[in-house]
Parts: C-alpha cells; structure tokens; sequence
C-alpha cells in the first residue's frame, strides 16, 4: 500500500517516511490513520509515505532491522529516524522524527 507514488528524483525538502506494519490488525490501522492524518494535515504536498506489510513481506524486516511493528521511519531529510508505536501522540512524532512543520 503506498500512498503518495515514488520519484525518481529527490526533493530535498520532502519528507520520505516509511511505515512498517503487521497485517491489518488493531495496532497497524491506528497507526496507518494516524501517520496519514498526520502527512496530511501537516506536511502537506511535502511528503512521500510508503507503508510496508511484513505479513505480505516477511524478507524487509530482516532487510531493514525491523523489530518492532509498527515502525515509522524518517529515510529523508537526514538524519534518519525511526519510531515504533501508534504514533497518536502528534507532538512527540513531530519531535521524535525533527519534521519541520510547514505553515
């Protein structure tokens, strides 16, 4: 599931976020709605964000260091950063992943 398409090339100022999930269970949904809503309402146009089903793609999370699902990481700008959780506090993501917020 992807929700904005990928570019060949990079926008420095895009944030490029990928979201690691397990399946469609409780914990996965939240966290998917509430990444979203959260691109949307604060990164605008601004962002790339890709989520990841390890159900579907067993190989990633060895591949990427995956432990903990849900998992949000910041790929771009650097540095990179990675979160897990629901993600449902909006500050402490903001905080936690040093997104600049566009007015």
């Amino acid at each position: 599931m992807k929700t904005e398409p990928k570019h060949d090339s990079i926008d420095e100022n895009k944030v490029i976020l990928k979201l690691y999930v397990s399946g469609m269970s409780a914990k996965s949904m939240e966290a998917i709605e509430n990444v979203e809503k959260l691109c949307n309402e604060y990164l605008k146009d601004g962002f790339e964000l890709e989520i990841i089903d390890l159900y579907k793609n067993p190989d990633v999370a060895s591949e990427q260091q995956i432990v903990f699902s849900p998992s949000l990481i910041k790929q771009m700008p650097l540095p990179k950063k990675t979160l897990i959780g629901t993600f449902s506090d909006k500050e402490k993501v903001i905080k936690g992943l040093g997104i600049r917020i566009k007015e």
